[in-house]
């Protein structure tokens, strides 16, 4: 999940230049996005960027349906579960990799063993729960947990999950496969132009090849919104994805185009670096949360699209609590907080996503908010491909942010911004021991009355922590020129793109 800014970055040529191409052949089809792609390695990646591509790419055990509700079965064509709930048998259905091999269960043990055990991994504590995996037959993938758990199930469904080849894994190394990977999904990686476009074309071998109307798509790199948007209008795009909010009722009068508001789980917050001098001091923070109008940024960058965010979990999402002590809006509490701790002259440097409409408006916004409060705030406008290497490395105070679910379980999220330090703790540096022990509780209680009461209690300690800024929750926003059916984008992010037309 997850706001995911690649590491590779486009150069601005490439806006005029990505359109020329083999979109422009009948069946291929070609999507504006901000950021190129950072890897084809499952296991090594926690960004937008690199799933909503490789989802299509590659195929999992276990799928969520468009609805984004519901689990139903990938390459396992069935399975069941023990009645003690500690071991889980997967049946594989007949399917091959796109270079003809078949996926058998020992291609499903090795790329969860990855997950599980890869120090490249980002999602290993997930998986850590994994005692043992047997392979009877090439068609039998039995799992045995060390302990029951929840979400278990729903986690197979998890892009880092996504099966690869042993095999060709093996035999062309690391580096290589996530430049090239063989695909078990519906598309294959023809070619990566860095900085520019991926190029993927249908995959013959995959087990739905049938379901599959495109001959390929190409994701191309348009890091600046307006230029993105222009280009789809122009008909230079067959699509393009997050639309501003300010285009919408623009674009939605085109009777060329196909504005596609659907619902998600995407969350905007603003990362606080707990390591950075003051905001390693909860008054600061706090001070920060009640000077920051959260509404206020709703109605001026939303235009009501949007609604105020109170707690990391989604609104409607499982275990959300509204009930968690979020702080309203009171500048003048913010001035006193401050006063009370004795901490003036405080300045903050602000990262910006040059280029992304949306964060460049709320960050003048907070900019201003934050001043009226007697916090100094720069901001610091960097490319895209250069924001997750600061964020990484700590190199900011503040930073705009955004996270959708990948799961439909909230242990993933929860886990990655709370739970563990393999991320830092989505590169806030927050440390807070009980919470941490809370999350590796709630993963394994199986009563959902006592799960809720775990996860509502996890986000009020959060929220007293000031761990980040919830700022809105949003639709997903994409625009489709006519003629292109079926481009649909489920509430965990997922494009079915096997299911896409072109007709025109």
């Amino acid at each position: 999940m997850i706001s995911r800014f690649a590491r590779v970055g486009l150069v601005a040529l490439a806006a005029s230049t990505a359109l020329v191409s083999i979109a422009e052949a009948a069946g291929v089809l070609s999507i504006g996005r901000r950021e190129d792609s950072s890897t084809f390695d499952p296991i090594n990646t926690a960004q937008n960027i690199d799933f909503w591509v490789f989802m299509n790419v590659y195929d999992v055990l276990v799928r969520v349906d468009k609805s984004g509700a519901e689990l139903v079965p990938g390459l396992a064509e069935s399975w069941e579960i023990s009645d003690d709930g500690l071991t889980y048998t997967f049946h594989l259905r007949d399917a091959n990799f796109s270079d003809g091999t078949p996926i058998t269960s020992t291609d499903a043990m090795f790329s969860l063993e990855r997950v599980r055990d890869s120090e490249l991994s980002l999602w290993a504590d997930g998986y850590k729960i994994i005692s043992d995996m047997q392979t009877p037959d090439d068609k039998t993938l039995v799992i045995t947990l060390s302990e029951q758990s929840a979400p278990f199930l729903s986690t197979l469904a998890m892009p880092a999950t996504s099966v690869i080849s042993k095999a060709g894994f093996e035999e062309m190394g690391q580096e290589a496969y996530a430049e090239n990977p063989i695909a078990s999904g519906a598309f294959i990686v023809k070619d990566w132009l860095r900085g520019d476009r991926v190029i993927l074309e249908k995959n013959p071998e995959f087990w739905e090849a049938d379901r599959v109307s495109l001959d390929g798509v190409e994701w191309i790199s348009m890091p600046d919104d307006n230029t993105r948007m222009l280009s789809v209008q122009a008909g230079e795009l067959d699509a393009a994805i997050f639309v501003p909010f300010s285009r919408v009722e623009e674009l939605q009068a085109d009777d060329s185009l196909t504005v596609h508001i659907e619902p998600s789980t995407r969350e905007d917050h603003l990362l606080l670096n707990h390591e950075s001098e003051p905001l390693n001091n909860l008054a600061v923070r706090e001070a920060i949360d009640y000077a920051i109008d959260k509404q206020a940024i709703v109605d001026t960058v939303t235009f009501g699209q949007g609604t105020v965010a109170n707690s990391y979990v989604p609104a409607g999402a499982l275990y959300h609590s509204a009930d968690n002590g979020a702080r309203p809006f009171d500048p003048e509490l913010a001035k006193s907080t401050l006063a009370e701790a004795g901490i003036e002259d405080i300045k903050l440097d602000y990262l910006v996503n040059a280029g992304n409409e949306v964060d460049e408006q709320v960050a003048v916004l907070i900019q201003q908010q934050l001043s009226n409060v007697g916090i100094d705030v720069n901001l610091v406008k960097m490319d895209p491909s250069q924001t997750w290497d600061m964020l990484v490395d700590g190199e900011y105070d503040l930073s705009m942010m955004y996270w959708t679910n990948d799961i439909l379980d909230p242990d993933q999220k929860t886990t990655f911004v709370l739970g563990h330090d393999v991320n830092m703790n989505y590169m806030t540096r927050y440390q807070n021991d009980t919470v941490a022990q809370l999350v590796a509780d709630a993963r394994l209680e199986l009563d959902p009355t006592k799960r809720e009461a775990m996860y509502h209690e996890i986000q009020a300690l959060a929220k007293a922590d000031a761990h980040w800024i919830d700022l809105f929750y949003s639709p997903f926003i994409n625009v489709s020129r006519a003629g292109v059916e079926n481009f649909d984008q489920n509430p965990l992010g997922r494009f079915f793109l096997e299911d896409t037309v072109i007709t025109e």
